[in-house]
C-alpha cells in the first residue's frame, strides 16, 4: 500500500505497485490497467498521483496507451544478445516465433567503407543482403548484412528465401562465426525505417553495426536499425583492479 510518510513521493509507490503486478504477471500482457478511479480509490490516492505514476510506465515502455480504448500492458522488451548468436537462434530461445522478410539482395562492391571494415580491396564484391526480422509477426529490426563475396560465392542463389544467414554459411560453405564487435548507438529513426518498423518517423532506435569473424577473418559487416521500443541493453559490471599503493 502507499505509505504517506514514506521517503518516495506517492507516485513513485504506485508505480512500483503496478510494476511489481506486471512482473508477477497478475496484470498479464495486453491486460487493461484499471481506470483512473478505481486506482484512487483502490490505493488512496488522487488522480494526478495515479497520472503521474501511468505516464511515468508508459515513458518506460512498461504500459501503452490506445486512444479510445485505454492503457494496457505492453509486451516485455527483449534484451539485446551478449554471445555470438543469430537472430533466430536468439527468438527460439527467448520462447519467440522469429521470421525474416527479404527485401532485397545483390552482389556489389564493397566500396571504401565496407572495404575499409572488411580489411579488403575497395572493389572486393560483396553480397548485401536486406532483410526485416521478426518475433511472433512484430517488425523487431531492419537488418543489411554484407557478406565477402569471394568467402561465399553463389551465396545469395544457393540460399532460400527468409533462411538463416549463418545457418546456410555453415551448412553450405563450412564457415562458423566464432568471434564479433558490435558498437550500438541511440536515434531518430528515418523515414522507411519507420514505416517497416511500424513506428513513428523520428522515433527513438537502437542503430548497431556488427563484424562478424570465422578463424580470424572478418566474414560479415551488418547494419542494423532496432526498435528501441522492443529491446533493452543490459551489462555486467565489475569493480576495476587497484594498484596497490607503494
Amino acid at each position: 500500500m502507499i505509505d504517506p510518510s514514506g521517503p518516495l513521493p506517492k507516485y513513485l509507490q504506485l508505480r512500483a505497485i503496478l510494476l511489481d503486478l506486471i512482473e508477477q504477471d497478475r496484470l498479464p500482457v495486453d491486460a487493461p490497467v484499471p481506470s483512473e478511479r478505481e486506482l484512487c480509490k483502490l490505493y488512496g490516492v488522487s488522480r494526478m498521483t495515479v497520472r503521474q505514476a501511468v505516464d511515468q510506465l508508459v515513458a518506460e515502455d512498461r504500459l501503452r496507451r490506445i486512444p479510445g480504448k485505454g492503457t494496457f500492458v505492453a509486451r516485455p522488451k527483449v534484451q539485446m544478445p551478449k554471445e555470438l548468436v543469430s537472430f533466430t537462434e536468439d527468438m527460439r530461445a527467448r520462447g519467440l516465433r522469429p521470421g525474416s522478410l527479404d527485401l532485397a539482395a545483390a552482389t556489389v562492391p564493397a566500396g571504401a567503407r565496407l572495404a575499409r571494415l572488411f580489411g579488403a580491396e575497395r572493389d572486393a564484391g560483396v553480397h548485401a543482403l536486406e532483410r526485416l526480422r521478426l518475433a511472433d509477426g512484430e517488425p523487431m529490426a531492419v537488418e543489411r548484412s554484407h557478406i565477402l563475396a569471394s568467402l561465399a560465392p553463389g551465396l545469395l542463389e544457393r540460399r532460400p528465401p527468409n533462411t538463416s544467414l549463418f545457418g546456410v554459411l555453415e551448412d553450405a560453405y563450412g564457415i562458423v562465426m566464432d568471434a564479433g564487435e558490435q558498437t550500438i548507438e541511440a536515434g531518430p529513426a528515418g523515414a522507411e525505417d519507420a514505416r517497416l518498423l511500424e513506428i513513428d518517423a523520428g522515433a527513438t532506435v537502437f542503430f548497431l553495426q556488427q563484424r562478424t569473424f570465422s578463424r580470424g577473418v572478418c566474414v560479415e559487416v551488418a547494419m542494423a536499425v532496432y526498435r528501441a521500443d522492443r529491446y533493452r541493453i543490459h551489462l555486467g559490471l565489475e569493480t576495476p583492479r587497484r594498484r596497490p599503493v607503494g
